[in-house]
């Protein structure tokens, strides 16, 4: 009987502080996913825009934000 209970309090304990697991459904892992898809499409947006004019679009980063200049094609 003790080596049951000691059994069961090591399990416990070593469940409690093992590290967590990588939940793809969590709701963290859904914000960056859509975040990446929204940045995607505003991307490609930017880049048939840009294409009216026979230019490519260029992404940059401005405090946090994406910004898409219209740049001409180094062809």
């Amino acid at each position: 009987m003790k080596w049951l209970v000691l059994g069961c309090a090591v399990l416990l304990a070593g469940c409690a502080y093992a590290p967590p697991v990588d939940n793809p459904s969590a709701p963290e892992a859904m914000d960056s996913d859509a975040g990446e898809m929204a940045e995607a499409q505003q991307l490609e947006q930017a880049e048939a825009e840009c294409a009216r004019d026979g230019k490519h679009a260029e992404a940059q980063r401005v405090d946090g934000d994406v910004v898409y200049d219209c740049v001409a094609s180094e062809d």
